[in-house]
């Protein structure tokens, strides 16, 4: 079998041969026209196969005619000249950036284009005299670069990248570097003539470097020891906060009583390397979006249909009206609306359904796998996908108060885990600050009898080295190099905290659709008599001229058979397909479309059943296809966690989860997507650290209440839902592994306090006896530091060494 020059799909219902090349479809071969046509063909030097077959797109961009709409796309509107942003999940390779970047080649009117390719974006500036953003939008899509258009977009605001703390950081190293160069000749104590006249100078100069250092790179931690102090909470910044303070006090009066040159190194060093450690922990996955909600899924407008009257003068008793179609955002639709749903469109909004045949796929919502077939006057929920046409339906909610988005109205969607969560740092850190306290209390009390002299050097001296800069340093980079090593390895954290909470977890709670089965090809199995070598290529030919889900992957599975062109094709809604060759004729649907009375509705599995000639001959069974290694990944789990499969689906397969999953794991199904989240809420209140795995919208709100949510994803640049982390599909089978690296980098974080203990006590012989010089402290404190960066750094690399990180 030949496979497509586009895309690389091989062509199984047809071969299209033009250029001594193959194509699978016209879509693929129009592709390669218009790359040919405008000198664009080395995009596939640059990777072979690196297009994707252009979907069918009547009708889906219309709203682009909507004035309104555009204005809230376009990014700048002057003069003819246009500038929008679209989202392409497509782009995946050097040939994608190629071409999209020389679109200007194809039609002039666009002058240029930049792809940001980790976001997945494409920013185009174009003329609009010349092409309207309709026209560009379907330009891309015949090159099979659809872009997505959501809700999303729709009064979107500009992102603020927060730089502040690079500036913090920069400020802060700096001002380190300087400090510490005028620092040398004091180190050293160096007698030179030029030198000792100039030293109050260098003094006053190290003073003005530390302001910017004290005021600005390290107000931070001044207000976080506040509103930790008004909480009543010992934070790790409350001793940093004092260190500082004090090293900037002590330093300050001793130039200008001209007792010394003060600490200031030492402080400028403190806060360089905790913006340095801070820094290093905020790594984010800025091309992933970890708060996605409905609007990034609901399209951005629909069709409506408005009624024109007019009445008819010649019959006075007569009014006669027609329907306009009209592009409305989904934001405007008001009950009463009447709506037009086209194939493989979201629902935006609850309503009736007034014409059409209805095929409604829900496990967008709540998981089911099999759709739902309504009749006109049926309820139809927001969410839902038709697959089954063109459907006319009456709103019956705005948007903002359909069933579905009632689920972003719950609290749980506003609350902050980090503020509930108390890290392992602050843990230590109210025991240190209690500690350190106590001993500047106790050896000032203890010189004051001794030696008043040097009472408050040494009061001064164990605030200023017991200032936990090692401690506030361990997390940072512990964890900011396993977010780096679960990113490198497919699962992607939206912060460095989540690591820590993944570490307490005890109950694991899994959804089965799209998590534990995979969307990808069914198992499928025949149960009956055996089909002739001619029945089974009419079949396949019939299956091959319907859209429906379990058609396409019936035929799929078939579809190694010769194809005919049918006599005759028919397809009732929710029941089943028909088709004719010759003499034989085919029925494939329902037990009770194809004829068989003794059939019962009551299964636990999806069959299609199959009749030839009017004599019934059996069925094919489609069972979920679990993703390889569940059974090992239940057994590993359940090591240390306990087990629950939460799923919208019906119990059919409850017998086979059963044999999967270790004893007293817990199966529920028929659950909804608020039923999910009360369950998640009832194991915390009993005290439970809960991580919920799932992969659709339907799971947003149990993963936003659970300590740790993650996405499953096939794909990780297409939507996921508001979540924790986002793991690929294919390395679900790790999540054993990410879990023991978790638990595994609190004790490394542990290890490093006990290792920055030991310079503590180093320092607090010096700073009790009263013998810390600036010299001492500026060798102490650094090295602590550096020493603690390496400890971790190298960890964690050994860590990510002896773990093996397996694939689904």
């Amino acid at each position: 079998m030949e496979n497509c020059y586009h895309c690389g799909d091989p062509c199984a219902d047809k071969i299209i041969e033009h250029q001594n090349k193959f194509f699978c479809c016209n879509g693929c071969k129009t592709v390669f026209e218009i790359l040919h046509e405008n000198d664009l063909t080395y995009y596939y030097d640059l990777q072979a196969n690196p297009g994707k077959t252009p979907l069918e797109i009547e009708g889906r961009f219309d709203f682009l005619d909507n004035q309104n709409i555009l204005d809230q796309l376009l990014e700048f509107n002057e003069q003819d000249t246009q500038i929008v942003s679209f989202v392409v999940p497509h782009i995946h390779c050097s040939s994608c950036i190629w071409v999209l970047e020389n679109l200007n080649k194809i039609h002039p009117a666009i002058k240029n284009a930049q792809v940001n390719f980790p976001q997945k974006l494409v920013r185009i500036t174009y003329n609009n005299s010349e092409i309207t953003l309709k026209e560009l939008v379907l330009l891309l899509c015949k090159i099979g670069y659809e872009p997505s258009i959501s809700l999303e977009d729709f009064n979107k605001k500009e992102k603020k990248i927060d730089r502040s703390l690079i500036y913090k950081l920069g400020v802060a190293g700096f001002a380190f570097g300087n400090i510490m160069f005028l620092s040398f000749p004091e180190y050293f104590e160096v007698s030179e003539f030029w030198l000792d006249q100039f030293k109050i100078l260098f003094r006053w100069l190290m003073f003005a470097f530390s302001v910017p250092v004290v005021f600005y790179s390290g107000r931070d931690y001044f207000i976080s020891a506040y509103k930790g102090l008004r909480s009543k909470i010992l934070n790790i910044d409350v001793p940093i906060a004092i260190g500082i303070s004090v090293l900037f006090l002590r330093s300050t009066l001793e130039i200008v009583m001209d007792w010394g040159t003060g600490f200031f190194d030492s402080l400028a060093g403190l806060v360089f390397f905790l913006l340095l450690g801070k820094f290093f922990q905020q790594k984010t996955y800025a091309f992933l979006s970890f708060e996605r909600d409905y609007k990034s899924y609901f399209p951005i407008a629909v069709t409506q249909l408005v009624e024109n009257y007019q009445h008819d003068q010649k019959k006075s008793d007569k009014t006669n009206f027609s329907k306009t179609e009209i592009q409305t955002p989904v934001y405007e639709l008001e009950p009463g609306n009447r709506i037009l749903i086209r194939n493989n469109e979201l629902i935006p909004t609850d309503g009736i359904l007034i014409k059409g045949a209805a095929l409604i796929d829900y496990s967008f919502v709540t998981g089911e796998a099999a759709p739902v077939v309504k009749y006109s006057g049926d309820k139809i929920y927001a969410g839902g996908k038709q697959q089954a046409g063109i459907i006319e339906i009456e709103v019956t909610k705005k948007v903002e108060q359909s069933y579905l988005t009632q689920l972003w109205n719950n609290e749980v969607f506003s609350k902050n885990k980090a503020l509930t969560f108390e890290n392992i740092t602050d843990q230590i850190s109210r025991r240190f600050t209690l500690v350190i306290l106590s001993i500047a209390v106790l050896s000032t009390i203890f010189w004051l009898f001794k030696d008043l002299s040097i009472a408050f050097n040494v009061f001064t001296a164990v605030l200023i080295v017991a200032c936990p800069c090692a401690i506030a340093l361990a997390a940072p980079f512990t964890l900011g190099n396993m977010l780096r090593i679960f990113g490198k390895h497919n699962l992607y954290l939206k912060e460095s905290l989540v690591i820590e909470q993944m570490a307490k977890v005890d109950t694991v709670v899994f959804d089965k659709t799209g998590t534990l089965t995979t969307h990808s090809k069914n198992l499928i199995s025949y149960q009956g008599i055996s089909l002739t070598e001619i029945e089974q290529k009419v079949l396949t030919s019939t299956l091959r001229a319907s859209n429906h889900p379990l058609s396409r992957a019936l035929y799929e599975f078939l579809q190694g058979n010769e194809i005919y062109i049918l006599d005759d094709f028919e397809e009732k809604t929710g029941k089943g397909i028909s088709g004719l060759y010759g003499n034989t004729s085919v029925k494939v649907g329902s037990y009770a479309f194809v004829g068989n009375k003794n059939l019962t509705s009551e299964t636990e599995t999806t069959q299609v059943h199959i009749s030839i000639n009017k004599d019934y001959k059996g069925c094919y069974v489609l069972h979920n296809n679990y993703r390889e290694g569940m059974k090992k990944l239940f057994a590993k789990l359940s090591e240390t966690a306990n087990l629950v499969v939460l799923s919208g689906d019906n119990d059919g397969e409850r017998e086979f989860l059963k044999s999967q999953l270790p004893p007293f794991s817990q199966l529920k199904f028929n659950q909804k997507p608020n039923d999910k989240l009360r369950y998640i809420k009832k194991l915390q209140e009993q005290g439970k650290k809960v991580m919920m795995v799932g992969d659709g919208l339907n799971d947003a709100g149990a993963l936003a209440q659970s300590d740790v949510g993650i996405a499953v994803s096939e794909d990780i640049n297409v939507f996921s839902p508001a979540c924790d982390g986002i793991i690929d599909a294919k390395k679900l089978q790790g999540l054993t592994q990410f879990m023991s690296l978790s638990r595994k980098s609190i004790r490394i974080i542990k290890y490093a306090f006990v290792f920055s203990l030991f310079y503590n006590l180093i320092g607090l012989g010096f700073a009790i006896t009263g013998n810390l010089a600036p010299v001492v402290a500026a060798i102490l404190m650094p090295l602590s530091s550096i020493s603690i960066v390496v400890f971790t750094t190298i960890s964690t690399y050994l860590l990510e060494r002896k773990t093996t990180f397996k694939n689904s």
